[in-house]
């Protein structure tokens, strides 16, 4: 009579070319919560710079290999193959080296490659979405050139007003709305001007297409889920997002994130609904989703979703709820339920500050204030007098971050107004001196 053989340990947890101390801590409490003796592997391309602070240990193995090598990543893992328990990865930026590993250690249960790749392409993800439920997703086309033709197709197809945005590039990169035809032709050019620079410089993924899809107006939210083998959905909490489009800039770009928010058990079940379609539409399991949501006069939107956890989502969840966005990560990938404290802390924000003309910067003023303020955590400075300042939408990053919490919202928030009129940035070797965002 045949039996049943597992080859290895399963000991390993392989975490594919990125690795925080807060996966590290994770790993820790993995072993602590499950009796597993679980080891870290991290692999990283050889492009990609290894952190500082990451030193080999007997709980941590670190690979090099050049990714594009299927060879090399193969032998590279062999050892390892039949120990690994499960593998995890970190920002869409790294869902590409995260697909080349999967068919290299095929008794893990894992996202789908098709799956992960239709996350990563908006165009495909929007079609999936539409099929699967017309109701979730806005009108959208593909635009191939700004000739006239494109543009009455687009007109037709989509209608007034718009969003462009290519397909492959996140972090509201080159992201810009359009209320007419003018607007639409300008901003077409500018967008293939620009696109083949942007998406080497952000690695975009994919290959650079541009997606014209209605513009869905409304208040922006985010949730994260985690999906287990069998497709068994646990939420964590909405998000609240402003974007920088309703602080003054005509740009799309996330101003300020907000959790808990104010919204009701109905309306918070409502955008549960429609986070849902999402990940079934586009096949998710075995991960973490983020998915990105419109609150719209006609029920709620899913603007993108991600086979990753969100941005500064760690962070945010430990404060507020004393929830580990990362050990859940590994749980979930193990089809075991995630932790989900339902007691709130408090309330955290993570604000992100662009200057509002493009130039050079020169200096950033009041940061003393910043750190004064009761709520803050911390904050981190992107760029040093002599940076170029650009806007999201031409593919710039933030000049800082900070977090903030507070146990009393309307401390918080108080806290969030000092920030604003304490922040002064200023650009340009003429000394132009930038205008505050206003709450």
């Amino acid at each position: 009579m045949a039996q049943y053989h597992q080859t290895g340990n399963r000991d390993k947890i392989l975490f594919v070319n990125s690795f925080t101390p807060a996966q590290d801590r994770a790993v820790a409490k993995y072993r602590e919560l499950t009796g597993a003796h679980v080891s870290s592997v991290i692999i990283f391309d050889h492009k990609t710079p290894v952190p500082d602070w990451l030193k080999p240990s007997d709980n941590h193995t670190l690979l090099t290999v050049d990714f594009a090598d299927t060879d090399a990543l193969q032998s590279t893992l062999k050892p390892y193959a039949d120990d690994i328990l499960t593998a995890t990865f970190l920002a869409d930026r790294n869902s590409s080296y995260f697909r080349k590993v999967i068919p290299l250690i095929p008794n893990c249960v894992l996202p789908t490659e098709t799956s992960l790749k239709w996350t990563t392409e908006k165009i495909r993800m929007r079609s999936l979405l539409r099929n699967y439920d017309k109701s979730i997703a806005p009108n959208f086309t593909v635009a191939h050139d700004s000739t006239p033709e494109t543009i009455e197709k687009i007109e037709k197809r989509v209608g007034y007003p718009l969003v462009v945005k290519p397909s492959g590039l996140t972090a509201s990169l080159l992201v810009s709305i359009c209320y007419h035809r003018e607007e639409l032709e300008k901003v077409l050019k500018q967008t293939f001007k620009k696109m083949d620079q942007i998406y080497k410089s952000k690695k975009g993924l994919g290959e650079p297409k541009i997606l014209v899809e209605g513009f869905m107006e409304g208040t922006m939210y985010s949730i994260d889920a985690y999906v287990n083998a069998r497709g068994v959905i646990y939420f964590a909490p909405l998000v609240y997002v402003k974007t920088g489009r309703e602080v003054g800039f005509d740009d799309f770009f996330g101003y300020m994130r907000v959790t808990p928010t104010q919204l009701n058990v109905p309306h918070t079940e409502e955008a549960q609904e429609a986070a849902t379609k999402g990940i079934k539409a586009l096949g998710m399991r075995s991960t973490t989703c983020h998915i990105e949501l419109m609150r719209t006069e006609t029920g709620w939107k899913v603007i993108e979703l991600g086979p990753r956890m969100g941005g500064f989502r760690h962070e945010m969840y430990e404060l507020s709820f004393g929830i580990d966005h990362s050990l859940n990560d590994l749980l979930i990938r193990n089809s075991r339920k995630p932790v989900l404290p339902k007691k709130v802390k408090g309330y955290s924000a993570l604000m992100q500050f662009y200057a509002k003309q493009e130039g050079k910067l020169e200096k950033i003023q009041g940061l003393f204030k910043i750190e004064a303020v009761e709520s803050f955590k911390r904050v981190k400075v992107r760029k040093e007098p002599g940076d170029k300042c650009t806007f999201a939408k031409y593919g710039g990053d933030p000049v800082l971050d900070v977090m903030l919490f507070n146990p009393v919202r309307s401390n918080l928030l108080a806290d969030i107004r000092r920030i604003e009129q304490a922040l002064n940035i200023v650009v340009s070797s003429k000394g132009l001196e930038l205008a505050k965002p206003t709450a």
